[in-house]
């Protein structure tokens, strides 16, 4: 039994030093976009990567939270308590009070570069709770963060009144008075020493010098909330000690974690380079052995056209078209299949005219074979390994094409892809402050994309030329 051409090229792949190793980057890729697509919400580059509000509570430009093990000193990770019960829940004769709290170590070098809190689904029958916000320090300093009263009932709204269903309320803390008040009893400075380094003397003791160390040690944060009437509630609490590290990849000046993005754009990457390749390759040896095998004004009229599309710039004419019809990644796909054919069509008629003379065409034809048998049984089955490696050439061509217009700005807004990260790195001065983090992750995973194709077609040679069988110089 004759082995299938489909297993017989992934063996030959799989004999390769860079057909095997092509093969399992692909695997990998492929299985790391499936989870992604399975994982990851239908609206993420609307709802969640192009919403500042979703990164809101996240640290801006932070690098990755691995580099602290390259460092001496310890920076601090970025902390993040949500709460959904109070600890304590009391009558005081007046009110009914209920305090969320949570304790953490806080052991780094650095304070951290805010400190927020949130609170969401707030519902009162008649008075607006008081919401009141502490830090303890480990030394038992007490200091108030913040003191709030929720807005009253409004005209013609029935109860209970409800608040921050929709976006929770949330304030980063600040130099007001009160906090200063409360720091300046527990360093015995005064307040405006302490105004430029908020964190640091929230988190520190003063010295000597003027500064402040830090102070290691458990914290509390805690947020008390007295109510009116005992049935009025509190949805959950939220408390954000912001850190000068974050994840695997870092932030952007969004507060954007830089790992989902980059694991969004690799189902995105793959699907414009398979994409374009698949019908681009399909549509150049269609026109090509159309070409080759009718002759006449059939093959002048798609020589013709090859030649003219083959010579128009693609980049300046992409440029144009999304400038026209917006920034669309259909569109782009569009463009890139357009002017991608010529190349391949060209080279299948040059093949076809060679195959159509051999013996084996004319004894079809003279055992009575129609011309679509004809190119699909004995002209197509020759070609088929050369398109197939110039369908795996043509898959970095198009990610590098869609990178390089989203570089420019010209990418699709609503997706996110590693060129709009780089463009928007570039864009914010990333180079210049040395975030290094936010550039080098993008440009190594379109080269490593382009490279797995790479290794791929460099494992093709073989069954595109048999002549190149049993001289390997690839072996791992």
């Amino acid at each position: 039994m004759a082995e299938r051409p489909s297993r017989r090229i992934v063996k030959e792949l799989w004999q390769s030093g860079p057909g095997k190793a092509g093969l399992i980057l692909l695997a990998l890729l492929a299985v790391t976009s499936l989870v992604v697509i399975v994982s990851y919400p239908r609206n993420f580059g609307t709802g969640y990567w192009a919403n500042p509000g979703y990164w809101a509570d996240n640290p801006k430009s932070a690098p990755p939270a691995w580099t602290n093990a390259l460092t001496r000193e310890k920076r601090p990770r970025h902390l993040v308590i949500d709460i959904d019960e109070p600890a304590v829940s009391e009558s005081t004769g007046r009110a009914f009070r209920r305090v969320y709290s949570e304790k953490s170590v806080f052991d780094a070098d650095f304070p951290p570069t805010f400190v927020s809190f949130s609170v969401s689904n707030l519902q009162y029958s008649r008075r607006p709770p008081v919401l009141t916000v502490f830090l303890i320090r480990p030394d038992g300093g007490e200091v108030t963060l913040a003191r709030r009263v929720a807005s009253g009932p409004r005209q013609g709204e029935e109860v209970p009144y409800v608040r921050y269903a929709d976006e929770p309320l949330r304030e980063s803390v600040g130099a007001d008075d009160r906090v200063l008040d409360s720091l300046s009893r527990i360093h015995g400075v005064d307040r405006q020493s302490m105004s430029a380094s908020l964190e640091a003397a929230l988190f520190g003791i003063s010295t000597d010098e003027g500064g402040f160390g830090m102070l290691r040690g458990e914290y509390t944060l805690q947020l008390e909330a007295l109510f009116q009437d005992e049935d009025d509630s509190l949805g959950s609490v939220r408390f954000v000690l912001g850190g000068s590290v974050y994840g695997v990849m870092g932030t952007d000046a969004l507060g954007r974690d830089l790992a989902l993005g980059l694991l969004y754009g690799l189902p995105v990457a793959l699907l414009i380079g398979v994409a374009t390749s698949t019908v681009s390759t399909l549509l150049g040896m269609f026109l090509g052995m159309t070409s080759g095998y009718s002759g006449g004004w059939i093959d002048l009229s798609i020589q013709r056209a090859a030649d003219i599309v083959a010579n128009i710039p693609v980049l300046p004419l992409l440029i144009f078209l999304v400038f026209i019809g917006g920034s669309k990644l259909w569109l782009i796909l569009l463009v890139l299949v357009a002017f991608s054919w010529p190349g391949l069509t060209i080279m299948v008629r040059t093949m076809v005219l060679q195959l159509k003379t051999g013996l084996e065409v004319e004894s079809a034809k003279a055992l009575g074979a129609s011309s679509f048998r004809i190119v699909f049984r004995h002209i197509l089955p020759h070609a088929a390994s050369y398109v197939l490696a110039q369908l795996v050439f043509f898959a970095p061509s198009a990610i590098l094409a869609e990178a390089g217009l989203s570089f420019l700005g010209l990418g699709d807004p609503s997706i996110p892809t590693w060129g709009q990260i780089l463009e928007y790195g570039f864009r914010t001065g990333a180079v210049f402050l040395g975030y290094w983090w936010w550039v080098v992750p993008p440009g190594l995973f379109i080269v490593l994309t382009a490279v797995t194709f790479m290794f791929l077609a460099l494992g093709l040679e073989p069954v595109v030329d048999p002549r190149l069988r049993g001289r390997r110089s690839w072996h791992f």
